[in-house]
């Protein structure tokens, strides 16, 4: 290999999982925990594609009701609670506030219960009635066995906050719950509670290609750092390559691929904030789509997201003017401030990679996951996941291993199901109280700093802060509560290679610190990770 320097490794593991998300951490933190030898590979930063680039919530997908997927709305309902008690410091429960437009209609083009509903309807007009919407959110409540969060109710918005806000038409609203998650930080905990559990995690290494060798595989892989090649052997892969599972499948496995993905890029815009109360909004649009407003880092709005079939390079995904102006006038026409492309103060996107079900539309294609297992004659198993959503990433995960079971007959049962991801080990309730005894012991953190910290890292918050009994103790300060101190934290911890990894994916400090901070974070960590800051031992 041309440019390359050549290592052969005679390391052997059970699993090689290709793809950082939330699949393939998750299925890496549910194999080692099973027992099995397990290494990840992922091309870039842990998160950097799909994964970060959500709308931040663990929801059932109240709109996937209009399109029958019931099972899926059912499975993702229940994971809700489930992963609110596993990570209550990045996740948390939210009222959304959906308000009723009696004047919207199912577009001409309507799929699901919309197309039954126009020509088995009549009477209707097309008009969604509130008390459909009522209905299902009746449905929504008990489809999944909600016990934490509380129930739907009805607003008279001219005596609530979230009316204020809102053009005059709408006069009630329905309030129901949800859940946010800080969606790369989920990916990062995944990652760290696999290597807790002995697995290896390479990123910035790239799979260059796999072949089988009878029983096994051998696995070619790059450190896109330092141009170093090296093999690994493997009984299986998993291939969770995201929007690149096919392109991996084909010229890195040499595999046909059984299924495939449908490239839909989802794009997001974020305003200062355009609200004071703290209850995001579900808005119904008249072309059949709908949106979300949701209060975002505290001083903004979060709103998204567009369904754009994608046909560049799943890496090339960027906001187009086209969508954020629909998505200016998705909010213009629901709230009364106006807004134009110079309240944008931040923009991204991110390619989902759905299962191809040949549905009509990006909206309408199915947000439901496929696996499939190929081996050869009984051995080498390969699996790739197709399609999935952020909130089931763990039952996935689970599903994974249960096709992968009879290859590995020494892994023991499930077990995430009542595990905390590292720092959430305290009640779902107990944020608040955490931040509260965390100022106890570091009397110099702000409220705001605190509140931060918490949220970030839950209990490993002590750890970061160390001994430090004033900011001066924890190094450089680059802005925004960010020092030193964490910056190693998260290099030794984390996986953090740029200023980028921390600013965009282990947090959203990109919003607050200026170019010239973030060059000096860059120099910074280029500066730590020349002297050779060593990962903490795992």
């Amino acid at each position: 290999m041309t440019g390359k320097t050549k290592r052969d490794s005679a390391a052997h593991f059970d699993l090689v999982v290709i793809g950082g998300g939330v699949n393939g951490c998750g299925i890496a933190r549910d194999a080692a925990g099973r027992g099995l030898s397990v290494l990840l590979c992922e091309q870039g930063d842990l998160a950097q594609a799909t994964s970060s680039a959500s709308t931040k919530l663990f929801h059932g997908g109240l709109r996937y009701l209009e399109y029958f997927e019931f099972r899926l709305v059912r499975e993702a309902l229940k994971e809700r609670e489930t992963l609110l008690r596993a990570m209550p410091h990045i996740s948390w429960p939210l009222r959304f506030v959906l308000p009723y437009d009696p004047a919207l209609r199912f577009p001409a083009d309507a799929s699901g219960l919309g197309r039954v509903l126009r020509y088995a309807a009549p009477f209707l007009r097309g008009r969604r009635p509130a008390w459909m919407i009522r209905a299902g959110l009746f449905a929504y409540d008990h489809l999944g066995g909600r016990c934490i969060l509380p129930g739907t109710k009805t607003l008279r918005l001219a005596d609530h906050p979230a009316g204020k806000p809102l053009k005059p038409r709408f006069a009630r609203a329905f309030e129901y719950s949800d859940c946010w998650v800080e969606d790369s930080r989920l990916v990062v905990l995944n990652a760290r509670d696999a290597a807790a559990h002995g697995a290896r995690i390479l990123t910035r290494t790239r799979c260059d290609s796999a072949a089988r060798t009878g029983a096994g595989w051998r696995v070619e892989l790059t450190d896109l750092e330092t141009g170093t090649a090296q093999n690994v052997t493997a009984a299986g892969i998993v291939n969770a390559g995201g929007p690149w599972v096919e392109d991996i499948l084909k010229t890195r496995l040499g595999q046909q691929a059984a299924h495939g993905v449908r490239l839909v890029r989802g794009s997001h815009i974020v305003t200062r904030r355009l609200f004071d109360h703290g209850q995001p909004y579900f808005f119904q649009l008249p072309d059949g789509r709908i949106i979300f407003a949701i209060p975002y880092e505290t001083d903004f709005t979060l709103i998204g997201t567009t369904d754009q079939d994608h046909r560049a390079a799943p890496g090339a995904a960027i906001c187009t003017e086209d969508e954020r102006d629909y998505l200016l006038a998705a909010a213009n026409r629901v709230f009364t401030r106006a807004l134009t492309p110079s309240d944008v103060v931040w923009s991204f996107s991110g390619v989902r990679p759905l299962y191809d079900d040949n549905a009509s539309s990006a909206t309408a294609a199915t947000r439901d996951y496929v696996l499939t297992l190929q081996d050869e004659n009984g051995a080498a198993p390969l699996l790739s996941v197709f399609g999935g959503k952020i909130t089931t990433y763990r039952r996935l995960a689970e599903q994974a291993l249960a096709r992968l079971e009879r290859h590995f007959p020494q892994m023991s049962g499930p077990w995430t199901a009542g595990a905390p991801l590292p720092g959430g080990d305290f009640p779902v309730d107990g944020a608040s109280a955490l931040m509260a005894r965390l100022r106890a012991v570091f009397p110099f953190l702000t409220e705001a700093w605190a509140a931060r910290l918490v949220r970030a890292y839950g209990r490993d918050a002590y750890a970061v802060l160390g001994q430090a009994t004033c900011p001066a103790d924890l190094g450089e300060d680059f802005g925004a509560t960010l020092h030193a101190a964490e910056v190693l934290w998260l290099i030794r911890n984390e996986w953090v290679k740029s200023a980028d990894d921390i600013l965009w994916r282990r947090s959203k400090l990109g919003l607050r610190l200026d170019t010239a901070a973030a060059a000096r974070l860059e120099a910074f960590i280029g500066e730590a990770r020349g002297a050779r800051v060593q990962p903490a031992e795992r």
